[in-house]
């Protein structure tokens, strides 16, 4: 991960699953009563299309950091100068193994433990990003480091609302704030990578040093260094501000939408009409019913 491409590559992936979640969170909280926050959302066209797309994608992660970069030795030994593609595909198979036994625990497990066991494991995979990122092998002192202090917090949002989710399924707002933590670290993953990989973006007074193969921003003077800081710190608080921003006009829109479409099936059900009216408006509920089957199953865990 330690490139342009590598930034975006694994920040996409963050990204879209953060922008997915955040859709599926509104729009099932809008038309549920009984509310749960969902570890992941199945599909009516394949139930593990979700968890699917995060296998292939820690795969490619973990053949990339592995394969083309190479980091083991003829004798066998991780080389020194490599130990954060080790790091980066440590973090890719926690995920790998989240989305597997995710699938495993959907078709076994009883549905009293499915829940939380598998946001304990999706809590897992967040607790070692935070853990590999906070003590990375890296260098992460300078202006790298700064951007890596900053993603560490919304990794720890993730981590803490994933476990809270354990305790309070039917909780909202923990489900929400995890998703838009995932998409906000997707984004700053991304603007890790433009940020101190495009040597136009670079602050003034910093530069990109080849050091042990790896590009590294060092800055001319004390100074410099802390006004590259400062510029990271407030970059990190206008993303917060924007995808709040964001994600509260989505969710003003999307419950408009959806809400009301549950609002006038309710009322239509007691405006009087005829015994045809009361048939269709059952008509629409069982066609809506079979339209969101898996995730009716999917709330069944605690049930």
């Amino acid at each position: 991960m330690s490139s342009l491409m590598g930034h975006v590559g694994h920040g996409s992936l963050f990204l879209v699953l953060g922008m997915w979640h955040i859709f599926h969170d509104i729009k099932l909280h809008a038309q549920t009563p009984n509310y749960i926050a969902l570890p992941w959302v199945p599909t009516s066209k394949s139930r593990y299309f979700e968890l699917f797309f995060i296998m292939i994608c820690t795969c490619t992660s973990m053949t990339t950091e592995l394969l083309i970069y190479s980091p083991i030795d003829p004798d066998g030994t991780i080389r020194s100068t490599h130990l954060h593609n080790i790091e980066h595909a440590s973090m890719s198979l926690t995920f790998l193994v989240y989305a597997t036994f995710a699938i495993i625990l959907d078709k076994f497990a009883p549905n009293k433990l499915q829940y939380g066991l598998t946001l304990l494991l999706g809590a897992t995979a967040f607790f070692q990003e935070l853990v590999l990122f906070h003590f990375h092998s890296v260098d992460h002192m300078g202006l790298e480091g700064q951007y890596h202090h900053l993603l560490q917090l919304s990794v720890f949002v993730s981590f803490a609302t994933t476990l809270m989710g354990i305790a309070y399924p039917k909780s909202f707002c923990i489900g929400f704030v995890r998703s838009l933590s995932v998409f906000l670290q997707g984004a700053w993953i991304i603007t890790i990578g433009f940020m101190l990989y495009i040597p136009n973006f670079i602050p003034k007074g910093c530069f990109m040093n080849r050091e042990e193969d790896n590009q590294i921003v060092r800055c001319h003077t004390d100074e410099a260094l802390k006004r590259a800081k400062s510029l990271a710190n407030i970059k990190f608080c206008w993303y917060l501000i924007i995808v709040t921003i964001v994600s509260v006009c989505l969710y003003v829109l999307l419950n408009k939408i959806y809400g009301e479409r549950v609002k006038y099936h309710t009322l239509s059900k007691y405006d009087g009409q005829e015994d045809g009216a009361d048939e269709d408006f059952e008509v629409q509920k069982k066609s809506k019913r079979n339209e969101s089957k898996s995730l009716d199953q999917m709330q069944n865990y605690l049930s």
